[in-house]
C-alpha cells in the first residue's frame, strides 16, 4: 500500500489525484478498497469489473461492472489496474516475510530443542561409560576373588 501512496502522492498532477479519489470511493461490501478484475468466461468475458479483494477466500460478494470509458478513463483504469497489482504483491510480499520470520523463529526453536537432545545424548553416553566401566571392575573383582579362594583353597 505504501507503494500505492506513494504514486499517488508523488505527483500534483490532477489525473493522479483523481485517481486517487476513485480508487478511494470504490469499497466492496465488507470494507476493502475494491479491485479491478477480468472476466473470465461467459458474455461479459474480457469485461472488467470491480470486486473483492480477499476473493475467492470470503464470502463478499462484490460485482461492479465497469463500463465503456474513454481513452483518458481508459488509461485511469490501467493506472488502476496497476496499482491494484502492486497491491496484491506488496500484500503476498508481506505474507511471504511473516511466512519467513515464523519459519525462522520455528527454526530456532527446533535448533534450540536440538542442542537439548545433543546434551542428553551426552549425558547418557557417559552414563553408559561409566556403566561398562562399572560392569568392567565388577568382573575383575570376581575373577580376583575366585582367583583368591583358589589360591587359598590350595594351600590348605
Amino acid at each position: 500500500m505504501s507503494m500505492r501512496k506513494q504514486i499517488s502522492h508523488g505527483s500534483g498532477s490532477s489525473t493522479n489525484s483523481r485517481r486517487t479519489q476513485q480508487t478511494s470511493k470504490v469499497r466492496c461490501k465488507c470494507g476493502n478498497d475494491a479491485v479491478i478484475r477480468t472476466v473470465k468466461n461467459g458474455p461479459n468475458c474480457g469485461s472488467k469489473f470491480y470486486g473483492c479483494p480477499l476473493w475467492p477466500d470470503t464470502t463478499c460478494d462484490m460485482f461492479l461492472l465497469i463500463e465503456g470509458k474513454s481513452e483518458v478513463e481508459e488509461l485511469q483504469w490501467k493506472m488502476f489496474e496497476k496499482d491494484t497489482t502492486i497491491t496484491e504483491l506488496e500484500m503476498l510480499n508481506t505474507m511471504k516475510d511473516e511466512k519467513i520470520k515464523n519459519l525462522q523463529m520455528k527454526k530456532k526453536s527446533l535448533e534450540e530443542e536440538m542442542k537439548g537432545v545433543k546434551n542428553e545424548l551426552k549425558q547418557q553416553q557417559i552414563a553408559l561409560m561409566r556403566c561398562s566401566w562399572n560392569n568392567n571392575m565388577f568382573k575383575m573383582t570376581l575373577i580376583c576373588s575366585w582367583i583368591f579362594f583358589a589360591i587359598i583353597y590350595y594351600l590348605k
